[in-house]
């Protein structure tokens, strides 16, 4: 670098300085400044002809310009000259000298190091210029998952490190939901560990428990993006491939001559001072005990104390050979492959009882079903609740609190999917249904298929027009959808749709919030205006359209790739059993 001194004139904070916002604190150094002039040279690099900009030293130089100011004399300050064009090398010089100064807070850090990674420089070569291990950087890149709002709240304190770390794991509407929570005086806000039971709605299962191949699992996990933990987001399909994964676990053991292998029900504790230690030549057990997490432990070569007084009594011979199983797990693998060959070759020929099952298993799930619920998460608490009490919502909640009565499940489940709860899981829910006719089985497999039609998706485009949906019957314009719309351009177009192109000619340069109370007059024929009855959005008809040329509208872009489809009139009625 050369080093000159540069009058004050020709100096400006650079864009990269890591302080370059905000006001500067000089009431530290301006007694120095004051004293003996600026003795360290600030770190500057040229900004055009005659001028530079500086990377480092901000504080020195107000300091100078406040000394400046009070004596009415500015003396050039020693500069050591950067090549110009490497923001990167600008950033980092700006970031040493201040985290060598005074250590930043965690979120000024991972702005610094955001830029840092725009610029082209990886966690490593960032850990290796500021001395910190590559995990640190990637915990502080790792606030880049979090709200604005939450990085704000953990810059001023008001929430800990272990409260950021846990929401990390959070997608942004579950933060939002914490959000909530945490703004809200009268409910509880779960913070720090606590959170992990309040996100996975119970105990977080580790992906460490697994038994199984997780390649095989087609479940979803989430990471600690501080890189260190990651978790299983659905316990129930966690387990749902755990428990056959410890069944043959339990069953490798027996395979290697054990005589019998016990496997504790979930969150049951071995306690080894009930049990004595047995070789298994003599007849000892193994026990797996299995976690509320899902950790599986195994316990070798044990019988009770009682079992051990009793063959020190003689009720029990300790030379008794175990008893090996009938059939081994291949023979065993065998029949269950032939049996389950020919039970799916008659049920080819049953599609009654077929489309009972499919119910059974979207309603229960299994193994190898994942039927995952639309939520309708809202991006608003006003579109929630417009949504939540149109009229078709009451229709469908109507006829799922029929189904939920039909079944015999719990009356205030919010879900028929998953709202099933007896001790025999798939199939005792088969063989309920199995009982009902088919009109029944058609209503709860509507509402089931209702609740896990994905909104926003293709399907809506297809099946709008197919079941002659009509939104003017069943939709009502209010304030929720009117005060969204902003554009100048498309509320001129809504408005000349609601109440005709004369008025809206008229009012063309009215605000936007005239215009909205136009159209709401309209729609409520308040305020001598004629009531206009039956009016839908071209966004919302079957099929939709836009009202410019712009284009930008997702549904209107689905409908007409859905258009090239030869679409039946109607559903074709469902085939009877053979």
């Amino acid at each position: 670098m050369e080093l000159k001194h540069i009058e004050t004139a020709k100096l400006c904070i650079s864009a990269v300085n890591m302080r370059a916002k905000g006001k500067a604190d000089l009431s530290h150094i301006l007694p120095s400044i004051r004293a003996r002039g600026v003795l360290v040279p600030l770190i500057v690099r040229p900004a055009d002809e005659d001028r530079f900009e500086i990377v480092a030293g901000k504080r020195r130089y107000h300091a100078a310009l406040a000394v400046a100011e009070e004596s009415g004399e500015a003396e050039p300050l020693p500069c050591a000259i950067m090549a110009p064009g490497d923001d990167a090398a600008a950033l980092e010089a700006s970031l040493i000298e201040n985290v060598a100064r005074l250590d930043p807070d965690e979120v000024t850090l991972w702005e610094s190091f955001t830029r840092l990674v725009r610029e082209g420089r990886s966690p490593e070569d960032i850990a290796l210029t500021f001395g910190l291990t590559e995990l640190q950087v990637k915990r502080t890149l790792a606030l880049g998952n979090l709200l604005p709002r939450i990085r704000g709240l953990y810059r001023k304190g008001d929430i800990d490190a272990a409260t950021v770390r846990h929401l990390t794991l959070a997608s942004k509407a579950r933060q939002r939901d914490w959000l909530g929570l945490f703004d809200d005086p009268d409910t509880h806000c779960p913070t720090g560990h606590q959170l992990k039971a309040w996100m996975f709605g119970g105990a977080s299962v580790p992906v460490g428990a697994a038994l199984f191949d997780l390649a095989d699992y087609s479940g979803e996990v989430v990471s600690d993006l501080f890189g260190e933990e990651r978790f299983f987001a659905d316990t129930a399909s966690f387990w749902a491939a755990q428990t056959p994964a410890i069944e043959a676990k339990a069953e490798g053991y027996r395979e290697a001559g054990w005589p019998e292998v016990v496997i504790l029900p979930t969150g049951d504790t071995f306690h080894s001072w009930e049990h004595e230690r047995c070789a298994k030549r003599k007849g000892g057990k193994v026990f797996l005990a299995v976690s509320a997490r899902g950790e599986v432990t195994v316990h070798e070569g044990y019988v009770s104390t009682k079992e051990a007084r009793r063959r020190e009594r003689g009720e029990a011979s300790q030379d008794e050979k175990p008893v090996r199983p009938e059939v081994s797990a291949p023979i065993q693998n065998y029949v269950d492959l032939h049996r389950h060959a020919a039970v799916r070759a008659v049920l080819i020929d049953q599609p009654s009882v077929a489309l009972r099952l499919m119910v059974a298993h979207a309603v229960v799930g299994s193994s190898l079903w994942n039927v995952r619920i639309e939520d309708q998460r809202a991006s608003s608490d006003a579109i929630a609740e417009s949504v939540e009490t149109c009229a078709s919502e009451a229709r469908f909640d109507e006829k799922r609190r029929a189904v939920l009565a039909l079944l015999g499940f719990d009356p205030d489940a919010p879900t028929v999917t998953r709202g099933y709860e007896g001790e025999h899981g798939i199939a005792g829910l088969f063989v309920r249904l199995l009982q009902l006719p088919d009109p029944a089985l058609f209503d709860v497999a509507a509402i089931v298929m209702g609740e896990t039609l994905e909104a926003g998706s293709a399907l809506i485009e297809v099946l709008g027009p197919l079941l002659g949906t009509d939104m003017s019957k069943v939709w009502h314009a209010d304030d929720a959808l009117l005060d969204l719309v902003r554009d100048r351009e498309v509320i001129g177009c809504v408005l000349a749709d609601v109440a005709g192109d004369a008025i809206a000619s008229a009012n063309e340069a009215a605000t936007g919030k005239v215009k909205r109370g136009i159209m709401r007059d309209c729609l409520t024929g308040e305020n001598g205006r004629t009531k206009v009855e039956r009016w839908v959005p071209r966004w919302m008809a079957f099929p939709p359209a836009a009202y410019t040329v712009r284009g930008g509208v997702p549904t209107v872009a689905r409908a007409e790739k859905m258009a090239s489809l030869a679409i039946t009139p109607e559903p074709q009625p469902l085939r009877a059993a053979a």
